[in-house]
């Protein structure tokens, strides 16, 4: 499987210690330049050699995607989101991880097949490496100050069966 990542599902997942969980599940996440300046940016003491541990591995590549087009420039969005969904699309992926909504439906408006944060960690209880949604969301609210709606969190709680 093919997946493009922007910067918040690999920030997140590596402050919370759970970066694994995407080698796991994809074997190798391609991120634009945009995204990869963005992610040696963060600081936090956790997330950083975690970040680096991924590139050093190999599973972690940079990709560069032609020029991006006019119609995704004309986009709202930080230059990581409009960088990731060039790259989806250059790349025909199979999956685009973001987790800002206003990203998530421009990308899906661009026919793009998006997943993020929450849905891994759906799939990771289902797949049995980690036992609790409810305890990593905790941890992705307290240590990544990560904004989780109460209805969203209800609905994802639902689908990993807690």
């Amino acid at each position: 499987m093919r997946v493009v990542s922007n910067t918040s599902p690999i920030s997140n997942l590596a402050i919370i210690g759970r970066l694994d969980l995407l080698r796991r599940r994809y074997e190798i996440v391609f991120i634009p330049s945009a995204v990869a300046d963005e992610l040696a940016a963060l600081s936090h003491p956790r997330a950083a050699p975690l970040i680096q541990a991924a590139r050093t591995e190999g599973w972690l590549r940079i990709e560069h995607p032609p020029a991006i087009q006019p119609a995704l420039m004309s986009l709202a969005l930080d230059p990581g989101e409009v960088a990731a969904m060039a790259l989806a699309r250059h790349l025909t992926a199979d999956v685009l991880l973001m987790d800002e909504r206003q990203g998530r439906q421009a990308a899906r408006q661009l026919g793009l097949t998006v997943a993020g944060v929450l849905g891994e960690l759906i799939h990771a209880k289902h797949a049995g490496w980690i036992s609790s949604v409810r305890d990593e969301v905790l941890r992705l609210r307290l240590e990544a100050r990560f904004f989780v709606d109460a209805a969203v969190e209800a609905y994802i709680l639902a689908q990993a069966g807690e």
